[in-house]
């Protein structure tokens, strides 16, 4: 049993919290909520599941969440200003995935710790939001059809939900199945057998980070369309659920290793663990709480991983 509880114990652990909201939160286990704590979950599970890119190359991004807010504000400024929302969702993108190619380059070119790198860029980001927005969120009536990509739903699954699957199997074919997927874990696991091996090391990291940006920059996309307005501190409080779900995946599936299955079902865990909080009438600062000693407890099966994606060189 202990194998077996080693990889699937968190999860376990998951079922577990649900059946016990389900009994004790009045309307926890209804089709409405259920159906809230997907659409909710669906943003923090895509941001863990880019900033699990990067840690898969053993390389740290803490600057997807301002990355992801700057995105929001330029996708919201076009909105506003009446441009085509295909612009507004192109540019959104654009700009996440620049943000994390320029961490690529700093990173792999500069050979500055992506620790230091993405804390820079992170409040390079966040100042440039506030700047363009002088602090007043955009808010309008969108183009319906934009809308459509958060609020909208096919066959009754909501499009938020579906665009999250597509995503989140997207990845695991990548991370698990294909040759690229095994070079980037080679990368952060054995850099210098890999390099010997011939994998494109600085590639392999430029390639993580870039993606833990483009994902923030969907992610900031489906925000916009959500709450139908642009702030330019929108995804801030994501940063830290974000990495607490990666982390928490890491206990899970494969112990020890950044995994996107886990992430999700860690970011899955974290977003139940808040409504049933809310449900059941706990204070707000509670969650913080709980989202501290999640983040301390996984930390303990991933320390040596964090160190190692936080300072290398």
């Amino acid at each position: 049993m202990k194998p077996f509880l080693a990889r699937y114990g968190t999860a376990l652990m998951g079922v577990a919290i649900c059946v016990l909201l389900a009994v004790f939160a009045q309307n926890f286990a209804t089709a409405a909520n259920l159906v809230n704590v997907l659409k909710q979950s669906s943003f923090l599970m895509l941001l863990a599941i880019g900033f699990t890119f990067a840690l898969i190359t053993s390389e740290l991004d803490l600057s997807f969440a301002s990355i992801c807010s700057l995105a929001a504000v330029v996708t919201g400024a076009l909105l506003y200003h009446h441009y085509p929302f295909v612009l507004a969702i192109l540019v959104g993108l654009a700009i996440g995935a620049a943000g994390g190619m320029l961490n690529g380059c700093l990173v792999t070119v500069v050979k500055v710790p992506s620790l230091i790198a993405t804390l820079g860029m992170a409040s390079i980001a966040g100042g440039t939001a506030f700047m363009l927005t002088g602090g007043v969120a955009f808010v309008g009536r969108w183009d319906p059809y934009f809308l459509f990509l958060a609020k909208g739903s096919v066959l009754g699954v909501p499009v938020l939900v579906i665009v999250t699957v597509v995503a989140f199997a997207l990845s695991v074919l990548v991370t698990e199945r294909m040759r690229l997927g095994i070079h980037m874990r080679a990368t952060g696991e054995a850099p210098e057998s890999a390099r010997r091996a011939g994998v494109a090391i600085r590639r392999m990291k430029f390639l993580g980070l870039t993606l833990s940006g483009l994902a923030a920059g969907l992610v900031a996309v489906l925000l916009v369309a959500n709450l139908s307005s642009a702030s330019p501190d929108m995804a801030g409080d994501f940063l830290l659920e974000a990495i607490a779900a990666t982390l928490l995946g890491m206990t899970m599936f494969t112990p020890g290793r950044a995994n996107v299955a886990g992430s999700a079902v860690g970011a899955l865990i974290i977003t139940v663990l808040g409504n049933g909080l809310v449900l059941l009438g706990a204070a707000y600062y509670l969650q913080s709480i709980v989202l501290g000693l999640i983040i301390i407890g996984s930390v303990s099966v991933s320390a040596s991983v964090m160190k190692k994606a936080a300072f290398s060189m």
